[in-house]
């Protein structure tokens, strides 16, 4: 039992992120920033709390952290029409940058801030995994059964005709990628409120993995939930098996769950087909 919690405990980032990208691919926009967003969504949290001894302020600033950084990707991508790619890399390098000098601003140190208080359990239970349960439920919902998830399918598919139908293109996908920071700036809560302090570099690469989930997920929430799952056994496992001494190199077995992200995503990535303007700035789609 105690391993399937850990599952589940590390599979939160993973999926909070996931679900993020795909509100914001389903609506055409690529977003490798989940990384920075992230990043920025732990520091923020840990600096509030820090400041004001309130955990459930912490969380709240790591939301608005992952929503403005979230907004600095939609400008470029949306209004400038930067490559996504580009710009995505961009706001992670951003927010590495920033996460170091805030450290050695405030804490005195580029590794590690100062400890912080956690969110207290609800008995048996983990607040933020009742958290993501709800919101797991909500998103699924919201894009496939809501008026607002029926325009974000329609401007990730054919923005054109979407236009036509008098949907505001830029508007919701402008959504899309707000919504998407607010989620993996969550999961940057959960990464430093299980660690009760920010690392550097504590996201670890899990918004590549996140984005990687949702193509596993085939762009649904459930999908992008459930690859999530695999992704963080997989880091469970990993964990597991160094903790019980087993006879393999220490590299392979840090290896595990990158091996598999790649593993599972080549043998789905040929039958997966991603919203057909995903990555295309408005106006330039062909016909």
């Amino acid at each position: 039992m105690g391993f399937w919690l850990q599952v589940l405990r590390i599979s939160g980032p993973y999926a909070l992120a996931a679900l993020g990208g795909t509100f914001s691919e389903t609506g055409g926009v690529v977003n490798i920033a989940l990384e920075g967003m992230l990043l920025n969504g732990a520091l923020a949290s840990v600096l509030v709390t820090h400041w004001t001894a309130s955990p459930w302020l912490g969380v709240a600033a790591g939301i608005v952290a992952g929503v403005a950084t979230a907004a600095i990707h939609a400008v470029a991508a949306l209004r400038y029409r930067v490559d996504q790619v580009v710009s995505g890399l961009a706001v992670n390098f951003l927010a590495t940058g920033l996460c170091r000098f805030v450290l050695k601003l405030v804490f005195h140190s580029s590794s590690n801030s100062s400890r912080v208080a956690g969110l207290n359990s609800w008995g048996p239970l983990d607040p933020l995994l009742v958290l993501l349960a709800a919101i797991a439920a909500a998103s699924a919902w919201t894009i496939a059964k809501t008026t607002f998830g029926l325009h974000l399918r329609a401007v990730g598919e054919h923005p054109k005709a979407a236009a036509t139908l008098g949907i505001p293109v830029l508007r919701t996908r402008l959504w899309g990628v707000l919504i998407s920071g607010a989620l993996a700036g969550l999961g940057g809560v959960w990464l430093a409120m299980g660690q009760h302090q920010f690392t550097d570099g504590m996201s670890g690469g899990r918004g590549y993995i996140a984005l990687a989930a949702v193509i596993l997920g085939q762009w649904t929430a459930i999908g992008a939930v459930a690859a999530s799952l695999f992704f963080g056994f997989a880091e469970s496992l990993q964990i597991l098996l160094q903790s019980h001494g087993i006879a393999v190199p220490t590299q392979f077995i840090q290896m595990l769950p990158y091996l598999l992200t790649l593993t599972a995503v080549a043998g789905f990535l040929g039958r997966s087909r991603p919203p057909a303007a995903d990555g295309i700035p408005y106006g330039d789609e062909q016909d």
